[in-house]
């Protein structure tokens, strides 16, 4: 068998390699337009905008070789990018033209009822066989092809699968003589994704080349109702500080309030501002792979050395990602001095050149984190309601797509009287109740400052503030961390993830302060976040993923609970 993957230059295609790795299927890379002949199966995955997508296929001399592999009725794999150029255009970008071979439209999704990108674990229903248990693939995407077997009953005839996000049914699959295409990503959707894979590269070739279905050939759409709810799952992902100790090798440590060395013994000649060795809970490898097979939703690795020197030079960061990525099979976010660089002799390094290398490297998603305030402050400067292009959020969300980026807020509370306070962060106060989980919080009153380098310097901008401007540079999710909370134990902040989720229509996970698995319950319950990340609890082994999760189903909350 010839099987070829084609990468069109912008996007995790890694991801897709390593699972083929994993499952024993060799392949070959299409390199040039001659290699379409040789192919005898494709699978063409990817994320990133559909402009980009087109773009580099046609630059490339991909886009026209591509069409005629898939008109001559030899099997097709589309993934994510790969099944929306199909499609005959796509409203993110309405100056260029898909392969047309699914006579509809890609559309964005209605953000009236919901968060937007859909991001996280849902149900893909096999509408032709409603008895089968649907299985859970993780979605990560801001357009989508509706369902309308009324309108579009040609289009609604190629769909294989369907999935309720709000109050939308969309095409999360399609299935037609050679072509199948899947809206989620089967290489990041653990267990059930590898063996999605696994058994259409197992099905011999003559039954994946049936060629293309002309129209009348088409079956019938069924008429969907919507359920009472979708099955969008509460995402527990799982993260781990990783940095430098004092011998140059990379650990997973963690810190309270981001002080990561361990406490000096009393007496110790050791000079107070140095402290003690950095905490070392572990190899950032072998702790990624155990969280994966222990059921994390996602896991996400920042690197709070922050490239002291270089991201590119960054070697043994890079390598963590590639190994890590060989044996995790869901989402992996990068963080940490993604951000415009110089090099130590002078050249100059883009974010968004930084963050392709990590994607090729194996990450899904990058996590901004100071440079999103520097680049929120200038926003805000500058009085526009949009920005000017040049941020790291808005060159990697244009090449990558919004749901690539992630950005990282660090907030600390400051204090204000009440009864004076009229400064201009006024409408996002919060009052500390009566029963307050702090004490001190009782009776007191505080609004969200923002802060960088790794918290130790606070900004005049409000979390609210940065949450909005990195929405509209181009965020597609938001992390919010607490510095009050970091390492209490005492629970998330819900005061502050409140806050932030009346701010923003991207989705929001919750960060700092988890200390049993009840407040995962809490937090879910009390801030309709999308998601919870913890560390601490899970490097000691406090609390295990497994018991959250189950904690979490027995109080009525989604969870994806069937796992490698």
């Amino acid at each position: 068998m010839g099987l070829y993957l084609l990468d069109y230059g912008a996007g995790n295609v890694q991801s897709l390699a390593n699972s083929l790795s994993k499952l024993g299927h060799s392949f070959t890379w299409i390199s040039e337009p001659a290699d379409f002949h040789k192919a005898t199966s494709l699978i063409f995955p990817g994320v990133g905008a559909f402009e980009t997508a087109v773009e580099n296929l046609t630059k490339k001399g991909l886009l026209e070789p591509l069409r005629d592999y898939i008109q001559s009725g030899k099997p097709y794999f589309g993934i994510c990018i790969g099944l929306q150029v199909l499609f005959q255009s796509s409203t993110e970008s309405p100056n260029f033209s898909g392969l047309g071979i699914v006579p509809t439209t890609i559309d964005r999704f209605d953000d009236s009822d919901k968060t937007v990108p859909h991001m996280g674990w849902s149900s893909a229903d096999i509408i032709q066989t409603p008895d089968v248990e649907p299985a859970y693939y993780y979605f990560v995407h801001s357009y989508c092809a509706k369902y309308s077997p009324t309108s579009h009953p040609e289009a609604a005839g190629w769909a294989y699968t369907t999935t309720q996000y709000g109050g939308e049914i969309f095409i999360s699959s399609v299935r037609k003589g050679n072509v199948f295409g899947t809206q989620f990503h089967p290489e990041k959707s653990g267990a059930a994704g590898l063996a999605l894979i696994d058994n259409w590269l197992r099905t011999p070739e003559a039954e994946r080349s049936a060629g293309i279905s002309k129209p009348e050939s088409i079956r019938p759409a069924p008429s969907l109702s919507l359920k009472p709810r979708d099955n969008l799952t509460k995402r527990i992902i799982a993260c781990m500080d990783v940095r430098s100790d004092d011998n140059g090798n990379l650990v997973v440590t963690k810190g309270d309030q981001y002080d990561v060395r361990e406490k000096l013994p009393s007496g110790s000649s050791m000079q107070v501002e140095t402290g003690g060795a950095v905490r070392n809970l572990g190899k950032p490898v072998t702790l990624a792979s155990k969280y994966y097979t222990a059921g994390a939703d996602e896991i996400c690795l920042l690197n709070i050395t922050s490239f002291r020197h270089s991201p590119l030079q960054d070697q043994p960061m890079l390598a963590v990602v590639r190994a890590a990525a060989e044996s995790v099979f869901v989402p992996l976010t990068i963080g940490g001095g993604i951000k415009d660089t110089v090099d130590p002799d002078g050249r100059k390094r883009s974010a968004l050149e930084v963050a392709s290398e990590y994607f090729r490297a194996g990450a899904d998603k990058v996590s901004v984190g100071s440079d999103a305030v520097y680049a929120a402050e200038k926003l805000l400067a500058s009085g526009d309601n949009h920005g000017d292009g040049t941020s790291s959020i808005e060159t990697i969300a244009h090449a990558y797509g919004r749901q690539a980026v992630v950005v990282s807020i660090d907030p600390r509370r400051v204090y204000v009287d009440a009864a004076t306070y009229d400064g201009p962060h006024k409408d996002e106060l919060i009052y500390g109740s009566p029963d307050s989980v702090l004490e001190s919080d009782r009776g007191k009153c505080w609004w969200y400052a923002c802060t960088v380098s790794g918290g130790r310097e606070t900004r005049s901008i409000s979390a609210c503030q940065l949450a909005r401007a990195v929405e509209i540079l181009g965020a597609g999710e938001i992390l919010v961390n607490s510095i009050d909370r970091d390492g209490t134990g005492l629970g998330f902040d819900s005061d502050l993830l409140h806050l932030i989720k009346g701010c923003v229509k991207v989705p929001v996970v919750a960060s700092s302060g988890a200390g049993k698995k009840e407040h995962f319950v809490q937090v879910f319950e009390q801030t309709g976040v999308e998601a919870a990340l913890a560390a601490g609890i899970f490097h000691r082994s406090e609390v295990g993923i497994d018991e959250v999760k189950e904690c979490l189903e027995r109080n009525n909350i989604q969870v994806r609970t069937h796992v490698a």
